[in-house]
């Protein structure tokens, strides 16, 4: 059993706090939160045994082993550095830093250490992401794939009254395309790899960033479109065009359903599998079975993932002059 500790008091840690219990791999020992009330009560309620308001406090806790950032985007690195010094374990949600210059020093720091560094990207630990890539021979040389993921934002609301939440600012390395955009961004990478060339076309808000976007992915055959949204709603399936078939996904993140449609013969199978509904479960099992056994292959196979990903986003950010403020 892992011991970790939590960053961050959102909705996003009460859900990897449940998954982590429900993975049976994981045990909360500590929170973090700046004010001691919230700390507080988010301890009482997972019946965490230590609550701290003090980050170097708890990266000196010989109780924990393991830390899991949900804070804001741009404060990622700094918190993640505290921790490695410490000798723990880091798992950053995503977009797990602002640059590529921040993910290698992150890297460099973590090996250092002797620690291991995640970004908390679910839908690429879950089962039906690995039958899809273990089928995906099946749609025979690839074409075309368009891949979105578009959801209204209830922050975008605020934002149209004046106000900048942190998930549309710059001060806060936000935006539509580092925020939603790589759950298929993520996709695209793990099954075909770095592309050639990448062109971003976003909608720009008055903040600075990107509202919503489609990103262009050019590989040697065929093009990944990638939409990105969190001021607009869509129904919109994830589709993988080839020549002998289509996959059709529900969803970009969670992967919940895929299905496959024959070309010729019309016919369609369904290939995923049910999953957990909670499925950050699988993020957990896979991120301490690699602490445990010491699976450098399985984790460079992530790291490299992480590090192409942020490669892509700040180049399609550079392209537009969208500049965080940790980068100026």
């Amino acid at each position: 059993m892992i011991n970790f500790g939590t960053v961050g008091t959102g909705w996003i840690t009460e859900a990897f706090i449940q998954a982590a219990k429900l993975s049976g791999q994981m045990q909360l020992a500590g929170v973090f939160s700046r004010t001691a009330e919230k700390a507080k009560e988010l301890a009482d309620t997972y019946h965490a045994p230590k609550y701290f308001t003090d980050l170097e406090e708890m990266a000196k806790s010989e109780e924990i082993e393991a830390v899991y950032i949900a804070s804001p985007n741009s404060i990622h690195f700094e918190q993640t550095l505290v921790f490695f010094k410490n000798k723990k374990h880091v798992i950053c949600e995503k977009p797990i830093f602002s640059n590529s210059a921040e993910i290698e020093e992150a890297y460099r720091v973590a090996e250092e250490n002797g620690v291991y560094l995640f970004e908390a990207i679910r839908n690429m630990h879950t089962p039906n992401f690995q039958i899809l890539k273990d089928n995906l021979h099946l749609a025979g040389p690839l074409r075309s794939t368009v891949l979105p993921y578009i959801q209204y934002s209830s922050r975008y609301d605020l934002f149209l009254q004046g106000e900048e939440p942190n998930i549309f600012s710059a001060k806060f390395s936000g935006g539509a395309l580092v925020d939603l955009g790589v759950y298929p961004l993520y996709l695209a990478v793990g099954l075909f790899g770095e592309p050639e060339s990448v062109t971003y076309h976003p909608v720009i808000l008055r903040s600075g960033v990107d509202g919503s976007g489609t990103l262009i992915l050019k590989y040697n055959d065929f093009v990944c479109t990638i939409l990105c949204s969190k001021i607009s709603d869509s129904v919109l399936p994830c589709e993988i065009h080839g020549e002998k078939g289509t996959f059709i996904l529900e969803d970009a993140a969670p992967i919940s359903e895929i299905k496959f449609i024959d070309s010729h013969s019309k016919e369609s199978q369904i290939l995923s599998v049910k999953q957990e509904e909670q499925n950050m479960v699988y993020e957990c099992i896979n991120i301490a079975k690699i602490i445990k056994t010491n699976n450098v292959t399985e984790y460079e196979k992530f790291k490299k993932w992480s590090k192409i990903v942020l490669r892509i986003t700040e180049e399609a950010r550079k392209q537009n002059n969208i500049i965080f403020a940790s980068e100026k």
